[in-house]
């Protein structure tokens, strides 16, 4: 595949949206795909294809498939990685417009940020509204599609970025609808008691 500043944007679009629900996923479906050859990375992705890259994101895959089904745990684990998934979709997407000026690596790096940061926080919204939840099966069938998501569009943006972005930004938007309904829920249920208390 050549790379276009458009096909390398919607790579990044795609690649910061997985980043966003599961970083590690991301990392290692990149870096495996491109160290078999299965796909041609934009150069400054290359260090994906390294082993110790793959070993160490195949082993935190594994962490983190495990720990983002536990129940209350998750909270925890997915607020720590605010700081691990955002910085990693803008240092991706920085590096994938390598070949572009300067000014658009910055843009690319503020978008990747910008879209993981709508990613992994509609995630976390979403897991706080299911957490409480008193049966486990919720939450594994949620962690297990978002484990899905993240490694199928990873793989989709590598051949189709087009498609890959276009799902992504979908994905995208429906979250933020999700999470506005969310609130509203919220806020309703918050104002209840009051209500009822005033009557």
């Amino acid at each position: 595949m050549s790379f276009t500043p458009t096909t390398i944007a919607a790579l990044i679009i795609a690649a910061s949206f997985a980043a966003g629900l599961i970083v590690y996923a991301t990392l290692l479906t990149l870096g495996l795909l491109a160290h078999v050859h299965w796909i041609a990375l934009p150069a400054g992705l290359d260090v994906l294809s390294h082993w110790w890259i793959i070993g160490v994101s195949g082993a935190m895959f594994v962490i983190e498939f495990f720990a983002d089904k536990i129940p209350g745990f998750d909270m925890i684990w997915n607020a720590l990685h605010t700081f691990v998934r955002v910085p990693v979709a803008a240092l991706l997407a920085y590096r994938a417009s390598e070949q572009l000026s300067p000014e658009m690596q910055l843009l690319a790096a503020i978008a990747g940020a910008g879209i993981a940061i709508v990613s992994h926080g509609s995630k976390t919204a979403v897991r706080a509204a299911v957490t409480p939840s008193p049966e486990p099966v919720s939450n594994i069938a949620l962690s297990t599609g978002e484990d899905v998501a993240a490694i199928g569009v990873t793989w989709l943006a590598t051949r189709h970025p087009y498609l890959a972005a276009g799902i992504a930004v979908f994905f995208l938007i429906m979250a933020v609808i999700t999470v506005r309904w969310l609130a509203r829920f919220v806020r309703r249920m918050w104002n209840k008691p009051r209500t009822a208390s005033a009557t």
